[in-house]
């Protein structure tokens, strides 16, 4: 058992659906807690004698029966659609949550990125949060003396790092947050899919950093929709599925069974994915692609193509105003290609009760033969998921004479088409 970092044994987490979801918790919020709850609990006898009746919950379970194993030194992936128990599960390691069944063991100091800024102070400064961190992990001042520069040159915030961090982007915040976790030694790494938020370069640059802390003989689980990293980062990988493990064992059988899995899963309408964040306001009910001059429907695309994405919608609520709409396209294997953002080029909608839709118009279809996979994601300003659904469909391309000249791509590398020019 010496060469064990991680052992959890049949942990199940239960929620109550009427209640709001748990959400991560700072010490001061837990120390906040210990001194409101007795006074909650009061209120809430004087409320239940009051009425004369109980109130009812229905529950559900986010993690039921999982049992894993992590040696020392190995890069687990842990892999699932949205809703199938990634997070939760990483939130009890990190002893955020409390199992509801079972229990895990860890040995060794560990540091986590399960949300950006977890675990920071909005009115410390970038210096400050390194240092309260670091003390969080129990590390002396020495220690985190010595890794300080190279943190803040990886997040690359040296202007910024004596300003509170509550003026940070989430660009900043991101960066400086997976520095503090990477940096400061931890035995035991926990990564959540926040990279993903993040620029290429800053996600390449994570994937050697968290490459590097495995080749020092540290453990980290790595939880990402981005089936090329895991591959290539990860010996092992954890497959959930409602909550439950599906397979356990080598990176490329787990991977193949995912993929599978979502496969299948794309062949169900829209509207019935249950795998999705958010949808309780606003629902995702199909996508179409239209030409622009003719708008038929369109079973494959052409490279160069003029084509109307129509995204439909349906607001489960009262009208929602200042929302915005992506859709992203990537490869099967999860490497992201490129986004259509409204609110990136200005446009935010007023949603109205009931069915509607929206359309993104692409004068030039980008992509090269292949077949692609799409993702949608709604959010109210700027911040708020209301739907949220990854692998939402896929898409065949055809090559097209996309630069006019006769040229046509090689069917055999998929990717995307770009405008240039040549001279001299």
């Amino acid at each position: 058992m010496r060469d064990i970092a991680i052992h959890a044994e049949d942990l199940g987490k239960q929620y109550r659906l009427e209640g709001q979801r748990e959400k991560y918790k700072t010490l001061r919020d837990l120390i906040m807690n210990r001194l409101i709850v007795p006074f909650q609990r009061v209120g809430e006898m004087l409320r239940g004698r009051a009425t004369g009746r109980a109130e009812y919950h229905s529950t559900f379970w986010a993690l039921e029966h999982v049992s894993l194993e992590v040696k020392h030194g190995e890069i687990v992936g842990i892999i699932g659609r949205n809703g199938a128990g990634k997070s939760t599960l990483l939130k009890i390691l990190s002893r955020i949550t409390e199992p509801t069944t079972g229990f895990a063991e860890i040995r060794g100091r560990m540091g986590s990125l399960l949300e950006v800024g977890t675990g920071f102070h909005p009115e410390l400064s970038g210096r400050e949060n390194i240092y309260l961190n670091g003390a969080i992990l129990g590390m002396k001042r020495a220690e985190i003396r010595r890794n300080f520069d190279e943190i803040v040159a990886f997040a690359e915030v040296e202007q910024f790092i004596d300003t509170p961090v509550k003026h940070y982007s989430s660009g900043m915040y991101l960066r400086l947050a997976f520095a503090v976790a990477a940096h400061l030694e931890p035995e035991i790494l926990l990564v959540d899919e926040v990279l993903a938020v993040g620029d290429a370069a800053f996600q390449k640059k994570c994937l050697s950093k968290m490459g590097e802390v495995a080749g020092k003989g540290r453990t980290v689980l790595f939880v990402s929709h981005n089936m090329l990293a895991i591959q290539s980062l990860c010996t092992k990988a954890l497959l959930l599925v409602d909550g439950k493990v599906a397979l356990n064992g080598p990176t490329e059988e787990v991977v193949m069974k995912y993929l599978a899995s979502i496969e299948q899963l794309q062949s169900q309408p829209l509207v019935m994915r249950e795998d999705r964040v958010g949808g309780e306001r606003l629902r995702f009910t199909r996508v179409e692609f239209l030409d622009l001059e003719t708008m038929a429907p369109c079973d494959m695309l052409v490279s160069g193509q003029a084509v109307i994405i129509r995204i439909g919608l349906r607001c489960e609520s009262d009208d929602i105003d200042d929302v915005g709409v992506a859709i992203s396209f990537h490869m099967l294997g999860g490497v992201h290609l490129f986004g259509c953002r409204s609110r990136a080029v200005g446009k935010v909608l007023n949603v109205d009760s009931g069915e509607g839709y929206t359309d993104c118009i692409v004068p030039k279809w980008p992509l090269k033969g292949g077949c692609y996979a799409y993702s949608l994601y709604a959010e109210r300003g700027g911040a708020l998921t209301l739907d949220w659904i990854v692998d939402a469909g896929t898409l065949n391309v055809e090559n097209g004479d996309y630069y006019g000249s006769g040229y046509l791509p090689s069917q055999h590398i998929p990717g995307v088409l770009v405008d240039y020019t040549w001279q001299g």
